[in-house]
């Protein structure tokens, strides 16, 4: 099982005991597809994950809508190869994801994604990237 996926069903189970209830994976089930989408280049895959207005924001992108990040960051896909999810904190609607994006080159990208949730798909989603890590668009 891929370890996203595992660590999902992991924290699925830890809701439904401390809530007496089974959560609504709905929510994850738009995150995990967010990541699918990147890494198998399936637009259609990404849109369905998402909720109408949905905005993107990162240290290069102020809340851009669906189209821009077509445009701006979709082309980007080519390069990218898997992504490695290492923590998972969800909180309500709020949803804290520390992955390591992997490229076609051997490159790294160490990210902390942020995504808020309604009705069970992506509203927003903003990622966090520092200096020096070999973010995609970087040239290093």
């Amino acid at each position: 099982m891929n370890h996203f996926f595992s660590k999902l069903a992991f924290l699925a189970l830890a809701l439904t005991c401390t809530a007496g209830a089974a959560p609504d994976l709905s929510g994850q089930k738009a995150i995990q597809n967010w990541y699918r989408a990147w890494e198998t280049h399936d637009w259609s895959l990404l849109e369905q994950a998402l909720a109408g207005g949905f905005t993107f924001s990162s240290p290069l992108d102020d809340h851009i809508d669906l189209q821009h990040v077509k445009e701006r960051c979709w082309p980007n896909t080519y390069k990218i190869k898997r992504f490695d999810i290492e923590k998972v904190v969800v909180d309500g609607d709020n949803v804290f994801v520390v992955s390591t994006g992997w490229t076609t080159s051997g490159k790294f990208a160490r990210n902390a994604d942020y995504f808020q949730l309604k009705n069970g798909k992506i509203q927003a989603y903003e990622c966090f990237f520092g200096p020096g890590i070999n973010y995609p668009n970087s040239g290093k």
